[in-house]
């Protein structure tokens, strides 16, 4: 007789993932990726190693699913910022706004998702991640330009140039967020950070102070 499994055990497997997932997603959102240990995880889920192995093929497949999980959250901030009232410029700051202070708060997430080497799976899920961003920000500057508050220009060139310079300034190796602790919260200390970001973005877009 073919062995059939039951909803309970389909269950009990469900909630086991749920965990393991949940534990790696706060190992690396406290240390990184590199420092996410598959040991660690698992005695912080409550599971022995192999079991990880049974629901992910290899670390570098749990790791995967942790980067699409998180960055999936903050796309979605993204997106919902630029969903708000107003105009477009008026939208993406306000969606620059939200990713800025979203990677300040987290800055250990935000530099494993943006600047961590990683996996060349992790690596696919990352490039992924910025077309998702670089997407969502020519949709916003195309309608700018309809709407006559963005002059004329290549809309997918200059999303990809904000993705590159908001990544930079918050997470490259010459940002002035660096010099923090990656511990520290954000504080009044990262607003002239922020502004001085949004201000460079939208004054790049519009060819007009702010």
């Amino acid at each position: 007789m073919a062995y059939r499994e039951t909803e309970k055990m389909r269950m009990r497997k469900a909630e086991a993932r749920q965990r393991i997932v949940s534990c790696a997603y706060q190992c690396v959102a406290k240390s990184g990726f590199h420092s996410a240990r598959v040991t660690t995880i698992a005695a912080m889920a409550g599971v022995a190693t192999g079991t990880i192995y049974r629901h992910f093929e290899s670390k570098e497949d749990l790791f995967a699913e942790i980067f699409r999980l998180a960055t999936q959250r903050e796309v979605d901030k993204v997106a919902e910022a630029l969903s708000t009232q107003g105009d477009a410029t008026v939208r993406l700051e306000a969606a620059l706004r939200q990713f800025a202070e979203r990677a300040l708060r987290g800055p250990v997430m935000a530099w494993s998702l943006i600047a961590e080497p990683v996996d060349p799976k992790v690596e696919e899920e990352r490039l992924a991640y910025r077309q998702a961003y670089a997407e969502l920000f020519e949709k916003a500057i195309s309608e700018g330009i309809e709407e006559g508050c963005i002059p004329e220009q290549d809309a997918r060139q200059s999303s990809t140039c904000l993705v590159g310079a908001i990544a930079e300034s918050l997470v490259g190796p010459l940002s002035p967020a660096q010099a923090a602790s990656q511990a520290e919260p954000i504080n009044d200390n990262y607003e002239p950070l922020v502004n001085s970001i949004l201000r460079f973005c939208i004054q790049g877009l519009t060819g007009t102070r702010r």
